[in-house]
């Protein structure tokens, strides 16, 4: 059974810092691309980063230069570092795992607010 499940959600501050988790099982780990999207009500799924099976890095506009992306393989888990965070990334935060198949996990919530 695949499972993807995602930590590391919650409260901060504007300007404060948050790092996220996904933990992958039932999978080649590292055969598989890894993304994180982000969705708010009433809004389209909205790209955030992602990463090759060789960590080549890719991230949507909103987010370049505050997020990083990163892989640990030998942990089969997908980290999503985020800095300098603002109101407007307020969301449900979705990692996604895509190869021949693709699958998705639950979603963490961050809420960043004063």
């Amino acid at each position: 059974q695949v499972q993807l499940v995602e930590s590391g959600g919650g409260l901060v501050q504007p300007g404060g810092s948050l790092r996220l988790s996904c933990a992958a099982s039932g999978i080649t780990f590292s055969l598989y691309g890894l993304r994180w999207f982000r969705q708010t009500i009433g809004k389209q799924r909205e790209f955030v980063a992602s990463i090759t099976p060789v960590s080549i890095t890719d991230y949507g506009p909103s987010v370049k230069g505050r997020f990083t992306i990163t892989r640990d393989n030998a942990k089969n888990t997908m980290y999503l570092q985020m800095n300098s965070l603002k109101p407007e990334d307020t969301a449900v935060y979705y990692c996604n795992a895509v190869a021949m198949t693709e699958y998705w996990g639950l979603g963490t919530q961050v809420t960043v607010s004063s």
